[in-house]
């Protein structure tokens, strides 16, 4: 699987009927859905606004909406395209100000593809590393040694305090945990706990 790296957009005109395909990196569904709602307020004057998203490692969380449109002929049309992408972490807006022209079932399903296509091939993409997260707390000489070794784990996303002791988050692909593990125990003689919660809020650093 890839990833969406950064913002995209395209426009398509059908008899007069403009739709603008804007695709977002997402990282959950509840993103999805707040950013539908930035979408929809930004573009109120619009006749529809068609949503579909893609998220999950294996792209298993999908959604999507028609948003007004006959059923069946936006929203499924334009995640089958995300589907078949081969992409994940990723959400598409189609919006469409009407041109006077009624298109027809086979017209929409056609121009809502054509659309979530068209703006695909704007995509910028990489490619999908599982990362795991980890939390530490060390002492400040012990923090000058092994900052000197992050780059050779991959280590990114770093959140530093600098309290009493450094409390230290960050994120190292899945693949290198295990030699980081034991290089964090060689390095501090088993006096650092390394923790790789599922889920660390984003404060805790603070």
């Amino acid at each position: 699987m890839k990833i969406l790296i950064q913002y995209a957009s395209s426009e398509l005109n059908v008899k007069n009927s403009r739709f603008l395909a804007e695709i977002f990196p997402i990282n959950s569904a509840s993103e999805a859905r707040e950013l539908l709602k930035i979408q929809k307020e930004k573009y109120e004057d619009a006749r529809h606004v068609v949503h579909a998203f893609v998220t999950g490692e294996n792209g298993e969380v999908l959604g999507c909406s028609d948003d007004g449109e006959p059923s069946g002929t936006a929203g499924r049309p334009a995640l089958a395209v995300l589907k078949g992408s081969g992409i994940t972490n990723i959400m598409l807006t189609v919006t469409r100000r009407f041109g006077g022209t009624l298109l027809g079932t086979g017209g929409l399903v056609k121009a809502y593809s054509d659309s979530a296509k068209l703006v695909l091939n704007e995509a910028q993409t990489e490619e999908l590393i599982k990362k795991e997260t980890f939390l530490f707390e060390c002492s400040y000489s012990e923090w000058e040694n092994l900052k000197r070794h992050l780059d050779e784990f991959s280590v990114e996303h770093l959140e530093l305090a600098y309290e009493e002791k450094i409390r230290f988050k960050g994120q190292i692909p899945a693949e290198k945990k295990t030699p980081f593990e034991a290089f964090i125990e060689n390095a501090s003689k088993g006096g650092i706990s390394l923790v790789f919660p599922a889920d660390i809020n984003a404060d805790c650093c603070y």
